[in-house]
């Protein structure tokens, strides 16, 4: 009987939520990693609540305001911003869909974020970094090609009808070491040349490269599709993968994913990440991530002259606003270089 009445008084969020994930997944498109977000969101809200009112429609706006002073004592204002547009997402869906009878959250306002610009490398960092990744795979494959001639007579064996050296272990593990080199550049090369998510680059098939124009095909939040550029630069390092390097790694996991993880399956978002962070510390530029080498490519566009709105069409970027963001950075780029070359700065 206890336990039936924690149900009735903690409980009655569950379902509501539950309804909401399924609205976000059928009706929305968006992705599990967002669906996620929302419903994590949501369920630290509506939990705290709970221990106040007895069911979705005794919801207030006092009760809401309640648990965001509660959460931002410990959590940033970006992520408090996150969080309240997503339990506003929420009673608005349950309105519409007369689980409850007034939005509560109607009037909320979202916590104001200080205007941050967003980390950049300059122009010759970011050409810094793409001289590294390659000049890393040089090497590796000047390894291989070391090891193969000096291990040619002590630890390989001819094959008897094509007179062809069989590789032992280590060069097969440095065969391996290439493919991941090779890789590792076209994934830099890629998302500087193209400024695509992290998720949109690990969701890349082989068909979705068109080399006649080079473009590539991406599918961005909401399962939206957009044709994306790439220069000559990145065609080269995702041709030198493909034909030399994917093989290596390629498994009956693989299917037709472009970039591949160690094990063959298609490659993970931490992994790119990784490969980011490493390929930052190896060429001696600010550690960034991949949404960091987004940010550089689009404010490198505008520093050449290229269109906002293209900018916004090549990101994906919903809003214009969102965009305009990159056009700050470039002031601030060019305020700093008025400040050094100006003598009466």
């Amino acid at each position: 009987m206890a336990q039936q009445r924690s149900d009735r008084e903690h409980g009655w969020w569950k379902a509501p939520l539950d309804r909401f994930a399924e609205y976000l997944r059928a009706n929305r498109g968006f992705s599990e990693h967002t669906i996620h977000a929302y419903v994590t969101d949501v369920k630290d809200c509506l939990e705290i609540i709970a221990n106040r009112v007895d069911m979705l429609n005794d919801v207030s706006i006092d009760d809401i305001r309640g648990w965001m002073a509660v959460r931002s004592r410990t959590v940033s204002r970006s992520s408090m911003a996150r969080k309240t547009v997503s339990v506003r997402r929420f009673f608005a869906w349950a309105y519409e869909h007369d689980l409850i009878e007034t939005n509560p959250a109607a009037t909320l306002r979202t916590p104001k974020i200080p205007m941050t610009l967003p980390l950049v490398l300059s122009q010759s960092q970011a050409s810094q970094l793409m001289e590294a990744v390659h000049e890393h795979a040089e090497e590796v494959e000047c390894q291989e090609d070391e090891v193969l001639d000096r291990d040619a007579g002590a630890h390989m064996h001819l094959d008897k009808r094509h007179k062809q050296p069989i590789p032992d272990d280590r060069s097969e593990d440095l065969a391996r070491r290439e493919a991941i080199a090779l890789r590792d550049a076209a994934i830099v090369e890629l998302l500087y040349a193209t400024g695509i998510r992290v998720a949109e680059l690990a969701g890349l098939d082989i068909d979705d490269i068109r080399w006649s124009d080079r473009t590539v095909r991406v599918t961005g939040k909401g399962n939206k599709q957009r044709v994306v550029p790439f220069g000559l630069p990145a065609a080269q390092a995702m041709e030198d993968w493909l034909q030399r390097g994917r093989d290596a790694l390629c498994t009956a996991y693989s299917h037709n994913a472009v970039f591949l993880g160690a094990r063959g399956g298609r490659i993970d978002t931490r992994i790119v990440r990784e490969v980011v962070h490493h390929a930052s510390e190896q060429a001696g530029v600010p550690d960034i991530s991949p949404h960091a080498l987004r940010h550089s490519a689009a404010t490198h566009l505008l520093n050449g002259g290229a269109d906002l709105r293209e900018v916004q069409e090549m990101l994906g970027h919903a809003s214009l606003s969102t965009t305009q963001r990159y056009t700050h950075v470039s002031i601030e780029q060019l305020k700093d270089r008025y400040r050094q070359a100006f003598p009466r700065a």
